[in-house]
C-alpha cells in the first residue's frame, strides 16, 4: 500500500478512537483499529502528535458533508433543502469539534505544538469556502423568489448556522432558525 493511502487507512480508523479516548489512546489500540502492527504507525507518522494533527485534518475535511448536499433534490421546497443541509454541515461541524477537542487536550510537548506546521488555518478556510459554495448552490434554483442575491443568500444562512454553536441535527432550533432566515422574526 502506498504511504499516502496507509495514512489515510490510519486516520479514518483512528478517528473514532481519539474522539473516545482523546490523547490517552495507545498505539495498541490505534494498532488493533487499523489492523496494522505498531511499528508500521511510526513508519507513516514520526509520533502521535503528527498522528493527532493528520487526524484534525481529516476532521476539517468537508467532504462527506458536502457530497451529502450535493444529493439534495432542487425539487424540495427551499426551506426542506435548507433543513438537509443544516443536518449535515451541524454534524460535520459536531465532528470537527470532538476530533480537534480531544486531539489538542493535554498534547505533552507543547513546545513541538509551536513549532509545527498549523494544519487548520488553510484547511478551515478551504473547508468553509467549500460549504458556502455547497449552500449557494440550495438557493439557485429560488434566485428568483429571494430578495437578496444568491450568494449573499448563502452567506448570511452558513453564517447564522455557525452562530447556532449548539444545534444537533433535526432539532426544533434548527427548523426555528430556518424559519426565521427565510421569514423573518416579525410577524406581518
Amino acid at each position: 500500500m502506498a504511504p499516502d493511502d496507509r495514512r489515510r487507512m490510519i486516520v479514518r480508523a483512528v478517528l473514532p478512537l481519539v474522539v473516545e479516548h482523546g490523547r490517552g489512546v495507545t498505539t495498541a489500540q490505534i494498532a488493533r483499529a487499523a489492523g496494522i502492527g505498531e511499528g508500521t504507525i511510526f513508519r507513516v507518522f514520526t509520533d502521535k502528535d503528527e498522528l493527532f494533527d493528520a487526524c484534525v485534518e481529516a476532521a476539517l475535511d468537508p467532504g462527506e458533508a458536502l457530497e451529502m448536499i450535493g444529493e439534495i433534490p432542487n425539487e424540495l421546497p427551499l426551506e426542506r433543502r435548507l433543513l438537509e443541509a443544516v443536518d449535515a454541515l451541524t454534524a460535520h461541524l459536531q465532528r470537527i469539534g470532538a476530533v480537534m477537542g480531544a486531539a489538542r487536550a493535554g498534547r505533552t510537548r507543547p513546545e513541538e505544538a509551536r513549532n509545527r506546521k498549523s494544519v487548520t488555518g488553510d484547511s478551515r478556510r478551504e473547508s468553509f469556502e467549500a460549504m458556502h459554495r455547497a449552500v449557494r448552490e440550495l438557493f439557485v434554483p429560488d434566485a428568483d423568489r429571494l430578495r437578496l442575491p444568491v450568494n449573499k443568500a448563502a452567506s448570511l444562512f452558513v453564517s447564522m448556522l455557525f452562530a447556532q454553536s449548539r444545534a444537533m441535527p433535526g432539532s426544533p432550533e434548527t427548523t426555528e432558525m430556518i424559519d426565521v432566515f427565510l421569514h423573518g422574526a416579525v410577524s406581518a
